[in-house]
């Protein structure tokens, strides 16, 4: 057989197990334990509406100036995610939780813009889990004049925002084994000055969402009702006082 054609064929071999070997990855993710259409049901003081893309949760007897969009963690259903923004929107604050190709944000980075571009509010908030929330912050390079603030979950920015008049959280558990807590000291300096930061003590990685306990993460010493309501405290408190 001629050279070229051993290599055509030892690259086309080599481009065909590297599919194979994505394909197995993004198979296996974290599933939902959430039914939307039972939240959709039960929770008659929100509006919850899945749109292509999308999930919109809205306070339904109120108006409101606030959107919070929300980018899930690596190989989680986004879905996940829906009873945390639930809790923000009984707040009064629209949620727009997005769902993500092969159920990672690093797929989709501008995701957002779908939201900028259909609605119309006066205030916008950006956050995320883990990848999420490092993907949600590299969304703000460039985009960081659109919006009032950014939440990280388990997450740290690798871009540089410390310029920006962006209001920033970061929320982490002290049990949080999955978050790199050297990575995380190192890219502090990225945020600006207006950083507040919350640790959940007991909380671990995983509880922001409802997909069950994450491979190499810490046991929580909370439960994730808590874990979560306090997330949703810490992320209200950081808009109103944003106002």
């Amino acid at each position: 057989m001629k050279k070229w054609k051993k290599g055509l064929l030892a690259a086309g071999i080599a481009a065909a197990v590297i599919v194979l070997v994505f394909t197995i990855y993004v198979q296996q993710y974290y599933h939902s334990q959430v039914d939307v259409a039972t939240e959709e049901r039960e929770e008659s003081n929100l509006q919850i509406q899945e749109e292509n893309g999308y999930i919109e949760i809205l306070p339904k007897n109120e108006k409101t100036d606030t959107a919070f969009i929300f980018y899930p963690g690596a190989k989680v259903e986004y879905t996940s995610y829906l009873p945390l923004m639930e809790l923000l929107a009984d707040q009064g604050i629209a949620c727009y939780l997005m769902h993500m190709p092969c159920n990672l944000a690093v797929f989709h980075v501008d995701a957002a813009d779908t939201i900028l571009e259909k609605y119309s509010y006066k205030h916008y908030y950006i956050g995320g889990h883990s990848l999420g929330g490092a993907m949600a912050a590299a969304y703000l390079d460039g985009n960081a004049d659109q919006y009032d603030g950014l939440v990280l979950l388990g997450a740290y920015s690798t871009k540089d925002l410390s310029n920006t008049d962006l209001k920033v959280l970061s929320v982490y558990g002290s049990e949080d084994q999955v978050l790199s807590r050297e990575k995380y000291q190192e890219d502090l300096d990225n945020l600006p000055d207006s950083l507040k930061e919350l640790v959940i003590e007991g909380g671990n990685h995983a509880y922001y969402g409802n997909y069950g306990e994450q491979k190499k993460d810490g046991t929580a010493l909370v439960t994730r009702q808590q874990q979560q309501k306090e997330t949703a405290e810490a992320i209200y408190e950081l808009i109103q006082t944003n106002k």
